[in-house]
């Protein structure tokens, strides 16, 4: 089946292919220089060996490679090329590159030189590792002044480095199979990248604890090396269809159940017109919770809130007012503030989320935290200001900067925090990943907070603030870049897909409400102007939108696939029947065998056949679900 570029993705950009390399059992994917998708006799070891260079705002650099050489025989591949960055104010940096492999190690070398001197917070090595089927299991980690400590993989997300020092990590792959990771060149420690919703543990170079940005001196070779070593004492060969969908993949009822979340949309000032403009597509879409957001440092004042009003009288749900308070001056005096301009507007919210503006930057490791008042008097003052309305706190940035500020929640009604998938990486494979990350990111929740109500949101493909930086990237092109303010895939049906991926894995975290848009705007349903989908056209994520807040109450049973990383699925049941929601979450169409479900409407074979990225609805016999 040939599906449209544009139509999947938002543009016709397509990546190019990997090429895939193999040294007998050992295989991996070469894209753009790096490697991915690292597998042993079938089975996932590492997800990627990269050399990143990242500017002073964290963004990484696009190098331009130029004289790749490629050879492979049966039980060994090398590759070669140069990468060129080109910095600011006429800097250049320079990576020779060579990677070779046999069947039982791999070693990827780099050499980087600058001319000029080369600014980076970061210029090196990293190397992740799956998380699904690693969490919690045993590693070994040898330090760079030789000890070697017997430990395991995080389970729940450590919010600071669980491992520092490295020069090695080794683990099991499968029975008899170990693997060794080795570095050697500089210092390297590990983070937990669930904390971003990455689908990865991250061993990078250069720790946090040492100044960035730093600068990279003039003709100063530096040099990095990374080995893989495989030890096998098996002696066999697995079956290599084992963890490989071949046929259809199978879904099948699970016994997990649940009430399907609220689902919320998010206005802010500067969308505020254009959602007066499409309130009919509001009243569609029937959102149960309209979250508004409120800056006094960015200007937001009593106009704000009477535009606000309007809104909320149209809609004639609930609200949620989101303010980022300033904390310029006491939190008592602010909230008085902002509570006696929202009097003036007459807009009364259903509730507050309310967080200190400075906690919307990260405090990274080994960096002094900012002045902030403490999080109890800002919640006290809220309360004080707010009688009758309900107080939420958290973070308006994602779960690293809750992980690592766990605010006081005994004032709270509920919790919240975002998400965003294209921190690390923008890649469609990296991004459509990140769904792993979240069920570890809502069972830690749980974990820190129990069962207070908890809220996610919004969480967009476009990063709409960037905590670890001075900036979001503008993405003028519609390429895909990492912490960009536009994705062009937010125009496209991977959206659609993303969306209903992600709330299919929060099901299980019995979520309040759950904020996955924008009514207009970048972050939007419907396309505005300078956009490139039709000004005023339904993008294709508003029929996931329309779809989950449709669902809002209904209950919800786990669907079991075969293959999760390809297709994901659950059950909802309501007053109107069961209907069983499929997703194709890959770029290839895909047979899915969903008999042990009893649905109808599937083809001759009794499988159904999902295209690219698309999403299937199927009506159940009522007979199959569990009560």
């Amino acid at each position: 089946m040939t599906v449209d570029a544009f139509q999947l993705y938002g543009t016709r950009l397509v990546e190019t292919p990997p090429v895939r390399l193999r040294a007998g059992k050992l295989e991996a994917d070469l894209a753009n220089g790096n490697l991915r998708t690292i597998r042993y006799d079938g089975t996932e070891v590492l997800r990627a060996i990269s050399y990143l260079v990242r500017d002073r705002d964290w963004g990484t650099y696009s190098p331009e490679i130029t004289d790749l050489r490629i050879e492979q025989s049966d039980d060994r591949f090398e590759v070669a090329y140069q990468a060129r960055c080109e910095g600011p104010d006429d800097t250049r940096l320079v990576i020779d590159v060579r990677i070779t492999a046999r069947a039982d190690r791999l070693d990827f070398e780099a050499e980087a030189i600058t001319e000029t001197g080369f600014e980076t917070n970061r210029c090196g090595f990293c190397i992740l590792h799956p998380i699904v089927g690693l969490a919690g299991s045993p590693a070994t980690v040898e330090h760079v002044d030789g000890e070697v400590v017997a430990t395991r993989f995080p389970d729940l997300i450590e919010p600071w480095q669980p491992f520092k020092d490295m020069r090695a990590i080794t683990h099991m792959v499968m029975p008899d199979v170990q693997a060794e990771c080795r570095m050697e060149g500089d210092t390297f420690e590990m983070e937990d990248q669930r904390n971003w919703s990455d689908a990865s543990y991250k061993t990078y170079v250069r720790p946090l604890a040492l100044p960035w940005p730093y600068q990279i001196a003039a003709n100063q070779p530096v040099r990095q090396k990374t080995s893989l070593i495989i030890r096998d004492i098996s002696g066999a060969t697995r079956d290599p269809s084992a963890g490989v969908s071949v046929g259809a993949i199978k879904l099948e009822l699970g016994a997990r159940t649940g009430t399907m979340p609220d689902i919320g949309v998010i206005i802010t000032p500067e969308e505020v017109d254009a959602t007066l403009s499409a309130k009919s597509v509001l009243t569609e879409i029937a959102p149960q919770e309209l979250l508004f957001h409120f800056d006094p440092g960015a200007g937001h004042g009593v106009e704000v809130f009477r535009r606000f009003a309007a809104i909320a009288t149209v809609h004639r749900g609930r609200s949620t007012l989101e303010i980022a308070l300033p904390c310029k001056l006491s939190p008592s005096g602010e909230t008085a503030e902002i509570a006696r301009q929202m009097q003036l507007a007459e807009f009364k919210p259903d509730a507050i989320m309310i967080s200190p503006s400075v906690d919307r930057q990260s405090t990274p490791p080994g960096s002094t935290w900012p002045d902030c008042p403490p999080l109890d008097e800002v919640y006290t003052a809220a309360r004080t200001a707010f009688p009758g309305i309900r107080i939420g706190g958290g973070m308006l940035s994602y779960f690293t900067e809750l992980n690592r500020k766990r605010v006081p929640d005994g004032q709270l009604d509920f919790v919240s925090h975002c998400t965003n998938p294209i921190v690390h990486a923008a890649d469609d494979l990296s991004v459509m990943q990140t769904l792993e990350a979240l069920p570890f990111i809502t069972r830690s929740v749980r974990a820190i907070y129990g069962d207070k109500p908890y809220r996610i949101g919004p969480s967009t493909i476009p990063m709409r603030q960037n905590p670890y930086g001075s900036r979001t990237m503008d993405n003028p092109s519609g390429s895909r870049i990492p912490m960009a303010n536009r994705d062009p895939r937010h125009n496209g049906r991977f959206a659609e897909a993303f969306a209903l991926g992600y709330a299919i894995r929060v099901l299980d975290a019995d979520l309040e409400c759950l904020t996955l848009s924008a009514l207009t705007g970048p972050f939007g349903l419907i396309a505005g102007p300078a956009e490139p989908t039709e000004q005023g056209g339904r993008r294709s994520l508003f029929n996931t939108i329309r779809t989950l807040s449709a669902l809002t109450g209904a209950s919800w049973q786990e669907c079991v696939s075969s293959s999760p990383s390809e297709v994901l699925s659950f059950v909802a049941r309501d007053t109107t029947g069961a209907r069983l929601y499929v997703v194709n979450l890959t770029s290839k169409e895909r047979k899915v065998d969903c008999s042990a479900c009893g649905p109808t409407g599937k083809d001759s074979s009794g499988d159904l056949l999902l295209a690219p990225l698309a999403v299937a609805v199927l009506p159940l016999q009522r007979d199959v679900l569990a009560d």
